[in-house]
């Protein structure tokens, strides 16, 4: 154990200087040099059980936290993963990030949690901030982003991937499944269920949403039933009042839709409660489908027919694919489709 006597000595150090607690004040207390610190901390095998516990010891007695930036600094890396997304009140992405946190952590690496609100301008502002802190890897939400997101990418050689979709450049890193397809899938579904005027209701228009609006529209194609496609788009933040609200819209611009395939579970939520309250008979008099089994979709009356997508999946594969690019280790497969699945319960 630390003496008290060295111990006091680091204190005073500490406080005629900057009052933060050094590596050469946990060196000092330990009675070993920084170099020993430094690799004991890093959990390096070369250095001894018992020196480890002493150095730790010692560096919980003084409240020693490492400085991120002067390690960077000493090893010419970082320990700062920079992940970029939509939306933080979004529970896709909520979970998303638990599984990267949870994997990154581990690893010992840190998060910068930047939030773009689906503005380009936006992501471009905190990518420019995030990629002066030198971060060792970017985690990015799909692949549309203003010329000037994508030059400071390609400008800093600072590994990246890309996740929700899957990349066409065999350049490019990601992690996802395909959107387009997912959406044709469902489409297929109410189709083979008899239903045959299918609308798309969606909010926010993202990419990926507008991916999932291309998937239905090739499933509707497909059967001969394009001249009977009904698409219902609204910009506005997707929520559950909305889903109501376009529930309504749809059967009186279009009485007679028999299914209605809603761009994500919030909506397709909202329009079961809306069903409910104006006594709607779901399926019976429309069907209605979700995307992305979001929590309370199966609990939902009745249960939310839906995609479930890996989302904790898709974070876990996705900051092991970072930390092998940042390590400079081979990645087999850099486009990683992690595939999707339709979930049928009594709504559709």
């Amino acid at each position: 154990m630390p003496s008290r006597k060295t111990t006091s000595a680091a204190s005073t150090r500490r406080t005629r200087a900057t009052g933060r607690v050094t590596l050469a004040d946990v060196a000092a207390a330990a009675g070993v040099s920084p170099i020993t610190v430094s690799r004991a901390l890093r959990g390096e095998r070369a250095v001894g059980a018992e020196l480890v516990e002493r150095v730790q010891a010692a560096a919980k007695a003084l409240g020693y936290v490492p400085d991120p930036a002067a390690r960077a600094l000493a090893s010419s890396r970082s320990s700062h993963v920079a992940v970029i997304i939509p939306k933080l009140s979004n529970t896709v992405f909520v979970e998303l990030l638990d599984a990267l946190q949870r994997n990154f952590v581990a690893a010992g690496y840190q998060m910068l949690i930047g939030v773009t609100h689906y503005d380009a301008d936006e992501e471009e502002a905190v990518l420019r901030s995030f990629l002066a802190h030198r971060p060792a890897g970017v985690i990015l939400t799909g692949f549309e982003r203003s010329p000037g997101a994508a030059a400071l990418i390609a400008g800093s050689g600072v590994p990246c991937v890309h996740v929700m979709e899957l990349a066409d450049d065999a350049a490019l890193y990601s992690v996802g499944f395909s959107q387009r397809e997912a959406g044709k899938a469902m489409t297929h579904h109410l189709l083979d269920s008899g239903r045959r005027r299918v609308a798309y209701a969606a909010a926010q228009l993202d990419p990926r949403t507008l991916q999932r609006c291309d998937g239905y529209e090739a499933a509707m194609q497909e059967v001969g039933l394009a001249g009977h496609m009904h698409k219902l788009l609204s910009p506005e933040p997707s929520s559950l009042a909305l889903g109501g609200q376009l529930l309504e819209q749809v059967l009186r611009d279009a009485p007679e839709t028999d299914a209605i395939f809603f761009c994500n579970d919030d909506l397709a939520q909202g329009a079961l409660l809306a069903a409910l309250r104006l006594g709607i008979p779901v399926p019976e008099r429309v069907a209605i489908a979700g995307f992305n089994d979001l929590p309370g979709s199966a609990l939902m009356v009745p249960p939310l027919t839906t995609v479930a997508t890996p989302r904790r999946e898709m974070g876990e594969r996705a900051a092991q694919m970072l930390m092998a690019l940042m390590r400079g280790n081979p990645v087999e497969q850099p486009q990683l489709d992690l595939g999707f699945q339709v979930v049928k319960r009594a709504s559709a």
